[in-house]
């Protein structure tokens, strides 16, 4: 339920339904946020499932527990090799897509693409070049230079290229890639609404009535900076702090709390409680470092919209992640690595629950009206439609193809 898989899943198995497709998805073994393999797949080298009408062809790879830019470098080559080596087999595709920000599936899609002669379109969830500098990885400045140059190559090679934000605009053109060949197409809100009332799942989880709980849900990683969230509540006793998820950084983070009460760690949710235990909270945070900028989006957020609680942005002002929310009207933006301003935040909200309902509710509103799930698999659609209709053969005045 952590980034961005349940995107790729919902647009594969919505072109095997909805379009009768046949559809190949070459994927690696399932292992994050928490960056552990899957116990299912370990010693597993290569495996066919299929779901929901669609064929999931896994390779092994290596996974690093604990992030620096040489392991993400070598995580990265294991995709490629194994890939490159053993690619799925089937016909000739009418079409390669890409999620990125994997710098091997996006070498490996362009290669697939140019093989078959068939339209390549890389989807950007995020930008390696940009993080490897941004999010505080050991080694990321020597990296980014040669992510960059990746990304270059795969981008530059693309019939059409999808971004899901505008603030991902200026740094794909900078990549070489003209402005007419870049769409937008938003991610959605791909979970539910609540079915359990708040009470019935704070009762459930343990929170008493009176208390206010900020919730961070997902990755926990580097750039999240999720060091602020334990500083908030070692110095706000009366929050309640709560991290759900995983990820490189969840030890890490749980060390630094010890001996503070009034936070709590959870292990990612399943699909059917997510939505209710959002919803529960009294505030969802949102947290990167000051240095994120331009780099990525949470794809948290359409989930916390979906909610309709108020979201705290622990972010960057001039970054992509503030202007959402800033749309939205659905939350305060404080400064980034600021435990105060986090604290004050909070307080403000728990002084007017009303008001805090009110500006949740404009959250479910943009999720509703701006981040359906129809809408953007109605956007995606369109890009691979005009993807196809741009790849195909053109007709010369006697009748020939060139």
């Amino acid at each position: 339920m952590a980034g961005i898989g349940p995107y790729a899943t919902q647009v594969a198995e919505h072109w095997a339904a909805e379009r009768h497709a046949e559809v190949h998805v070459l994927a690696g073994m399932p292992h994050y946020p928490a960056w552990r393999t899957d116990p299912a797949y370990r010693g597993v080298w290569r495996t066919l499932d299929r779901r929901a009408g669609v064929l999931v062809h896994r390779r092994r790879h290596s996974v690093p527990v604990r992030q620096t830019a040489a392991r993400r470098a070598l995580y990265e080559a294991s995709i490629l090799a194994h890939g490159w080596l053993s690619p799925p087999r089937m016909g000739r595709p009418d079409a390669v897509v890409a999620q990125m920000p994997s710098l091997a599936g996006g070498l490996l899609a362009a290669r697939f693409a140019r093989r078959h002669g068939a339209p390549f379109v890389p989807v950007v969830q995020d930008l390696m070049g940009a993080a490897a500098v941004q999010s505080g990885i050991d080694g990321g400045g020597r990296a980014a230079a040669a992510a960059t140059a990746v990304e270059r190559q795969v981008l530059r090679s693309a019939t059409l290229v999808g971004i899901i934000h505008e603030s991902f605009r200026d740094r794909v053109r900078d990549l070489g890639v003209h402005a007419d060949r870049i769409r937008l197409v938003p991610n959605w809100s791909h979970v539910s609404r609540p079915t359990a009332t708040r009470a019935q799942t704070r009762a459930r989880l343990g929170w008493a009535p009176g208390e206010t709980v900020l919730l961070h849900s997902g990755n926990m990683g580097l750039k999240q900076g999720l060091e602020v969230l334990v500083e908030t509540a070692r110095t706000t006793p009366a929050l309640r702090v709560v991290l759900m998820g995983d990820g490189s950084r969840r030890e890490h983070l749980r060390q630094l709390a010890a001996g503070v009460p009034n936070i709590d760690f959870l292990p990612p949710c399943d699909a059917d409680d997510f939505p209710d235990t959002l919803a529960a909270a009294d505030a969802l945070v949102v947290t990167q470092l000051a240095s994120v900028l331009d780099m990525s989006v949470p794809s948290k957020l359409t989930s916390y919209f979906m909610a309709a609680r108020p979201v705290i942005g622990s972010v960057a002002d001039s970054g992509g992640t503030a202007e959402e929310i800033r749309r939205s009207d659905a939350g305060w933006l404080v400064p980034p690595e600021n435990p105060a301003a986090l604290a004050a935040a909070a307080a403000e909200l728990a002084a007017d629950p009303a008001a805090a309902d009110t500006i949740g509710a404009r959250g479910y509103d943009y999720a509703r009206t701006h981040l359906s799930q129809s809408a953007g698999l109605r956007r995606i659609s369109a890009l691979l439609d005009e993807a196809l209709a741009a790849h195909q053969p053109r007709t010369t005045p006697g009748g020939t193809a060139s």
